[in-house]
C-alpha cells in the first residue's frame, strides 16, 4: 500500500518537533480525516535555515510532514513556496489515491508558516519605518 520511502519517513520522521522562537508558524487540518499539521520555520537571509513540524494523523500525514520539512530546509522563501503536493507525492514515491490530500496539507502548512513569517516581517518593517 505505501512505498518504502513513505514507511521510512513515517518510522523515522525527520525534523519532528517545534522551534521555540520560530519566525513563522502555519497550522492546517482536515476535519474529515482528522489530520492536523503545524509547521515551524526559522529564516535567515531569506532562506529557511530550520523547518520543524508536529503532526497528528495517519501514516501518510506523518510521512508527508517529514518529507516537506526535508524538501524545504535550506531553500529560499520563493523556492519553498514552489513546493507542490505533486512534488511531495513524487518525492515519497507515490501515495494511495485516498491519501493524496495529505500531500496537499503538508504543502499548505508550510505555505501558512511562510505567510505568517512574511506578515510579521511586513509588520515589523512598517513599525520600524514609522
Amino acid at each position: 500500500m505505501y512505498s518504502e520511502t513513505v514507511m521510512d519517513h513515517f518510522s523515522n520522521p525527520r525534523n519532528a518537533g517545534d522551534i521555540a522562537d520560530a519566525d513563522g508558524i502555519g497550522e492546517v487540518g482536515n476535519p474529515v480525516c482528522g489530520d492536523m499539521m503545524t509547521f515551524y520555520i526559522k529564516v535567515k537571509d531569506d532562506r529557511l535555515i530550520d523547518v520543524k513540524f508536529k503532526t497528528f494523523g495517519c501514516v501518510a500525514a506523518i510521512a508527508v510532514s517529514s518529507m516537506v520539512s526535508e524538501m524545504a530546509k535550506g531553500k529560499t522563501i520563493e523556492e519553498a513556496k514552489a513546493i507542490t503536493k505533486k512534488a511531495v507525492a513524487e518525492a515519497l514515491k507515490g501515495l494511495p489515491k485516498e491519501k493524496m490530500h495529505c500531500s496537499n496539507l503538508g504543502a499548505k502548512a508550510l505555505g501558512e508558516a511562510i505567510k505568517d513569517y512574511e506578515e510579521k516581517k511586513t509588520w515589523k518593517t512598517k513599525i520600524c519605518n514609522e
